[in-house]
């Protein structure tokens, strides 16, 4: 496995842009992929601050950080930082338990430095042990829930926040009841504007449009954003009631200079660093958002065209990094998140740099762009993320991991379904359960090869021991050995061995202090002899 990793390490290094100017030889691809990622990110931040019930502001100043901070320190090219929906929950119950999100910030600040120890402390290799059936299942899983999530947004029924990732909601629904409630309660110019907006997407990935280089550098996304506000203001006109109404759409706050920007900012209590609450909370955010992180870089890893590798110790360092600084500017806890890294790779991003644009033009957005982007409907966002999720979800990728077998497609729909019962966190735990039983099958099966040279009673057992054998196959060993035959001739080989753990060692030696009794003749071939309880 360090191997491929390294192999794979190199093919990396091949790929990724050299120096400066060769992040501006790809900048044609990534600038219309970097304006992609900041049209989905805008909600996003804006929708996981509400839910966390913190300043609308501190999502933004999150993202600005992930896009202009994090993307140069991190080593993944194509994965993009910001406030994740996986964290609303823990800050909702931090807020109140602290008494002020000004004393989260500092729990903030205090997780960054945690998460920067773990990266020096070599701690992420963690991520390379989640198998690819589970990271599969996981992407899977989030490319339904995007689909499912959306369709309220979509019809314009909406009434949780814009990235609402878990399945039960904020507003005691679910993501079932939620949909059942939006098709009761369209609106029914969000949802002309989203299917339009829907078919537009669909139409320029035709190979009709791609055909034209014009508008194959123009993203599918930015049209939608610029036909939708057209559309929204034409209804207006034509048909007021099927206007889109205001809380459906984009909702950025309006700051009018740098010097308001500065003023709005929560600054963190410094006070809090006295409570033993604090670092309690500092541990929890650490630990979710370097799993999280994790997660979603080897995700990323995996749908990058050409297959880079994320160091995944610099990722934490550089999440770490960046939850310092955000902490410091009034904003949410970061981590690398899935749905706007897989915006950024369907968008046709190649570096570092669409990430980057992506939080450039969240400040330039925060400063400068307010009045006007407060008129996109949320509906044509939506039509986006549908794209996104569709894509993350084929029918293909089903079709092949059943083509792979039980041990691939069991973990793999596992954790699909508890991703979407559940959460991510929970449902990629459940599914790496199912994997590592597979695993341990695997070991269980493998800890001997047998070769009976006379297969009646009486005659030769040939044993041979794998090279590596743990504690994992002593139940295997155990049952073969009990299921000789009585009056056999064993051997027992263990010269092809590396090493024997003690356990399995000392199940061979009960059975060898036994085996006179049921008259086997056996023969250990370097097999050590311990001593055992009771002899």
């Amino acid at each position: 496995m360090l191997k491929s990793r390294q192999a794979s390490s190199a093919n990396s290094a091949a790929t990724t842009p050299a120096g400066v100017a060769g992040y501006f030889s790809t900048l044609g691809q990534d600038a219309p992929s970097g304006l992609v990622v900041f049209l989905v990110a805008l909600p996003l931040c804006l929708g996981i601050s509400l839910a966390s019930g913190a300043p609308l502001l501190a999502g933004i100043i999150t993202g600005i950080v992930g896009g202009l901070l994090v993307s140069w320190a991190s080593g993944s090219q194509l994965s993009v930082s910001g406030p994740a929906a996986g964290l609303t929950a823990i800050m909702v119950g931090a807020i109140h338990t602290l008494g002020s999100f000004e004393a989260v910030l500092v729990a903030t600040m205090i997780a960054g430095v945690l998460q920067i120890g773990l990266g020096l402390a070599r701690a992420g290799i963690i991520g390379l042990y989640f198998p690819t059936s589970v990271i599969r299942g996981m992407l899977a899983a989030i490319g339904l829930i995007l689909i499912l999530k959306q369709i309220p947004h979509f019809l314009g029924a909406d009434t949780d926040y814009f990235e609402d990732m878990d399945f039960l909601q904020f507003n005691g629904q679910n993501t079932f009841t939620a949909i059942a409630a939006a098709a009761n309660a369209i609106s029914w110019g969000s949802a002309l504007i989203g299917l339009i907006s829907l078919a537009v997407l669909l139409m320029w990935d035709s190979k009709a449009v791609k055909s034209v280089k014009a508008l194959r550098q123009v993203p599918g996304a930015l049209i939608v954003v610029v036909l939708s506000i057209g559309l929204n203001l034409l209804l207006g006109k034509l048909a007021p009631s099927l206007q889109v109404r205001p809380e459906h759409l984009v909702k950025l706050p309006i700051i009018t200079s740098f010097d308001s920007l500065v003023a709005e900012l929560p600054r963190p209590d410094w006070s809090a660093l006295t409570r033993t609450s604090t670092y309690v909370l500092a541990f929890t955010i650490a630990i979710v958002a370097s799993l999280e992180s994790l997660l979603s870089v080897e995700a990323v890893d995996k749908l990058d065209p050409h297959k880079r590798t994320t160091p995944p110790n610099r990722e934490l360092m550089a999440q770490g990094t960046g939850n310092i600084v955000a902490g410091f500017l009034g904003g949410l806890p970061l981590t690398a998140v899935i749905v706007r890294s897989s915006a950024n790779i369907n968008a046709g991003g190649q570096s570092k740099m669409s990430a980057f644009i992506h939080g450039m033009l969240l400040l330039l957005s925060l400063l400068f762009l307010a009045p006007m982007l407060n008129w996109i409907p949320l509906s044509a966002l939506a039509a986006v993320l549908l794209v996104v999720g569709f894509r993350l979800t084929k029918p293909t990728l089903y079709r092949t991991q059943w083509q792979l077998g039980w041990q691939q497609f069991l973990p793999f729909i596992v954790t699909i379904v508890a991703i979407l019962f559940t959460d991510l966190l929970k449902g990629v735990t459940i599914g790496l359960a199912v994997g590592i039983f597979y695993i341990l099958k695997a070991n269980y099966e493998s800890a001997f090869f047998v070769h009976e040279e006379t297969p009646r009673q009486g005659g030769l057992v040939h044993l041979k021991l794998a090279e590596q054998v743990s504690f994992l196959n002593k139940a295997s060993i155990v049952k073969v050995l009990n299921s000789l035959p009585n009056g056999s001739h064993v051997v027992l080989d263990g010269t092809g061995s590396a090493s024997i753990d003690y356990d399995v060692l000392e199940a061979i030696e009960n059975f060898r202090l036994s085996a006179h009794e049921r008259g086997i003749d056996l023969e250990l071939r370097a097999i050590p002899q311990v001593q055992v309880l009771g002899h």
